[in-house]
């Protein structure tokens, strides 16, 4: 698709979804228990659906006919812009994650720990418009964005208050993404137009990051801007504590983004590796985001609860997740043999140790070699073998896939684009309804990646040990 057509195409579908927010978004006050079904009986049904996929795919179309290069770098931020502005004022869609950040907000501001009580225990005043799930759950967030949601409240005191400061938050995060992904790009050889487009047209940003006004936003930002600085500077202290400071203010907002650290701190070497070097330059990074979040965490006055929180993500189950589709497919294979265990606690027992494995693995790989693509490799690791899979998750690695990948970025893009229709206008995700297919096919996908991986890493082995067998 030309370029000048594939920008009207999607600002076309962007208005599509904006129209779609007005009828049939995550309102305040909605059902909190719809189904698909139930959606398309009520009021505007059929019209909300088909104007959320067909409005999607266009959108998708666009970003992915130019995923290989556009016209310049500035084109690119240009066509994003115009992209995001039907969605800037819209009611909140594909998720009602903006209404919890309100009421643990509100927490917070009245003096409970948010990582002991839930939100029902206040009550916040917004309760009505909290899926069920997480009234009583302890907020799985940073204390950095405890302090944020409360200082909103605060300053607000509403929730229509709340929620356009929660999206110029958002906005604020894709904003510094965009001024940080060029420099991050060309430090990595990659084409900064490509990075820029790859990582901020896709359906994900206007739809989850902007219209749902998630805090991932000002994550990816604050990761990018800290990777960008870090590269930008190798062997300088004081620019490197400064892109230390800037992960451990990610981090301040989801723990997951201190995973970059350590690669980071490999980036940070001017020169070859070597343990020293490691000591002398990767420890102002390490040093900066360490500091950070413990400043963070002493400042908001909950010591390290948050800690604890990131374990609610295993209160959702859903396909998405591989090592959860493992588990219920292992449990659908257990019913006619008349078993009826759950197998989710050892299925994603095991994932969280193949990740850990992996990160070690990948960290030790990443000293002679690009730490900045390896870092990436181990967000989009950390993502897949979560418990809990969200779409707005997979901006997370993507941003830096983006940024550090001189080659094969179809297999992202895809991701990208299945991960756009996972979740209905007002917040239903699909996932919880096409378990039964949607579990088996994660499985026989997760299968063939692995039997691959393997099959690279003999072929890798075989050059080596023909090389060594002819000394």
């Amino acid at each position: 698709m030309p370029s000048h057509l594939a920008r009207w195409t999607g600002l076309a579908g962007s208005t599509l979804l904006a129209v779609v927010a007005f009828l049939g978004g995550a309102m305040p006050h909605g059902d909190l228990r719809p189904t698909p079904l139930s959606i398309w009986q009520g009021s505007y049904g059929p019209v909300i659906l088909t104007g959320w996929a067909v409005g999607t795919a266009v959108l998708a179309y666009a970003w992915w006919s130019l995923r290989d290069g556009v016209p310049s770098t500035r084109w690119a931020l240009v066509t994003v812009g115009l992209w995001l502005l039907p969605l800037l004022v819209t009611p909140p869609l594909g998720s009602r994650d903006v209404y919890a950040y309100a009421c643990q907000g509100a927490s917070y501001a009245a003096g409970i720990n948010p990582y002991e009580q839930g939100v029902s225990t206040l009550p916040c005043p917004w309760l009505d418009s909290i899926s069920y799930i997480w009234r009583d759950t302890p907020a799985p967030y940073g204390p950095l964005f405890v302090m944020i949601a409360g200082a909103v409240v605060k300053a607000t005191g509403s929730l229509v208050g709340a929620i356009v400061l929660f999206r110029l938050l958002a906005v604020a995060g894709i904003v510094l993404t965009a001024a940080s992904l060029p420099a991050l790009a060309r430090r990595c050889g990659v084409p900064a137009g490509r990075a820029v487009w790859l990582a901020l047209g896709s359906p994900l940003i206007g739809v989850q990051l902007l219209s749902g006004a998630h805090n991932d936003a000002a994550m990816v930002g604050l990761l990018i801007a800290g990777l960008a600085v870090v590269a930008a500077r190798p062997g300088r202290p004081g620019m490197l504590l400064a892109g230390g400071v800037l992960l451990g203010l990610a981090g301040g907002i989801k723990a997951t983004a201190l995973v970059v650290v350590p690669f980071a701190a490999l980036a940070a070497i001017a020169g070859g590796f070597s343990v020293r070097a490691l000591i002398r330059d990767g420890g102002w990074v390490v040093g900066g985001a360490v500091a950070t979040v413990v400043g963070a965490t002493f400042a908001a006055g909950l010591d390290f609860g948050w800690i604890s929180g990131l374990e609610q993500g295993g209160l959702v189950v859903a396909w998405t997740s591989p090592p959860t589709a493992l588990g219920q497919t292992v449990a659908y294979l257990g019913l006619p043999f008349g078993w009826h265990g759950d197998p989710l606690p050892v299925t994603r027992g095991i994932g969280m140790g193949a990740l850990a494995v992996l990160l070690v693995w990948l960290w030790f790989r990443a000293r002679d070699r690009d730490p900045l693509w390896h870092a990436a490799l181990a967000l989009t690791a950390t993502v897949a073998l979560a418990p809990l899979f969200h779409p707005w998750y997979w901006t997370w690695p993507l941003a830096v896939l983006a940024a550090t990948s001189r080659q094969r970025i179809g297999w992202f893009a895809v991701v990208t684009l299945v991960s756009a229709f996972l979740v209905l206008p007002d917040g239903t995700g699909l996932p919880r309804y096409t378990k039964t297919v949607g579990a088996p096919l994660m499985t026989l996908l997760v299968i063939v990646v692995v039997v691959r991986l393997v099959r690279s890493a003999r072929a890798t082995r075989q050059p080596v040990a023909a090389t060594v067998g002819t000394d």
